[in-house]
């Protein structure tokens, strides 16, 4: 499951300072049918939403649809050049091990990081409209309207039922300890851990179904936006040099086009 920081707890959804962290764990089945699911505009239909292609880092809101053949080609050309292996045992894996959710305080060049407001509240900012803020603050969101790429359902959040949006991590932290983190030191896991790149704002119930499935196992219900997923989980891949399953590469190719 920016300044980013947070992110999934062994399948449950954590709530630390009224909000709620995404599961990262547990399988789901593949989620290989059904357009958007919900009601609401298509969230990538919103005008605010970049194209994971035009967004390197994270710090643009919401996730777009790629659509075109020579964006199609583009993303293909990004995922390819992810590296592969096989997963490594979940062993040792706590979610204390990437930093506390959500910290205000990612080492090196994390976007938003040191800013004073935590991550998820960053994130909420970046992504959500109609905000409202807590008396005498520009950082605690208490409502807002989301469009959630995952779903395509246009969302109304009150902090009052925080777990109804929660922050989810694209590259799952147990899937990073799995694929090489448990290696890394403390300050890098923190990176990933709350870097925009990695973090997206979505349908609580829908984020908590993913647990830490790679995309052979878990892509988001709306089809129109799953070439996007996949470039995002590559271009984290990338930026932390860690590698994904070859079944998840090749269903990420998939789709795009490939």
């Amino acid at each position: 499951m920016t300044r980013l920081r947070g992110g999934a707890a062994v399948a449950v959804a954590m709530v630390f300072a009224g909000a709620t962290l995404a599961g990262c764990e547990g399988l789901a089945p593949p989620a290989d049918g059904g357009g958007p699911s919900g009601t609401g505009a298509p969230a990538d239909g919103n005008g605010r939403a970049v194209s994971p292609l035009d967004n390197p880092d994270g710090t643009k809101p919401g996730l777009a649809a790629i659509t075109s053949a020579a964006d199609q080609a583009r993303a293909r050309a990004l995922i390819e050049k992810v590296a592969t292996k096989g997963r490594g045992p979940r062993t040792g894996y706590e979610r204390d091990k990437f930093g506390y959710a959500w910290m205000d305080s990612a080492p090196g060049d994390v976007p938003y990081a040191r800013n004073g407001c935590d991550t998820r509240n960053d994130l909420l900012k970046r992504d959500g409209e109609d905000l409202r803020f807590r008396t005498g603050s520009d950082c605690v969101a208490i409502s807002l309207t989301l469009h959630d790429p995952y779903t395509g359902k246009v969302i109304e959040w009150t902090k009052s039922r925080a777990t109804k949006v929660q922050i989810d991590h694209v590259m799952p932290l147990s899937y990073d300890w799995q694929m090489g983190a448990s290696r890394w030191t403390k300050d890098k896991r923190e990176a990933i851990a709350n870097d925009p790149l990695n973090l997206v704002p979505v349908d609580g119930p829908t984020n908590s179904a993913k647990g830490d499935s790679g995309p052979a196992s878990w892509l988001p219900p709306n089809k129109r936006i799953r070439c996007a997923y996949s470039v995002r989980f590559a271009q984290v891949s990338l930026k932390y040099d860690l590698p994904v399953t070859a079944a998840d590469k090749r269903m990420m190719l998939r789709q795009c086009g490939g």
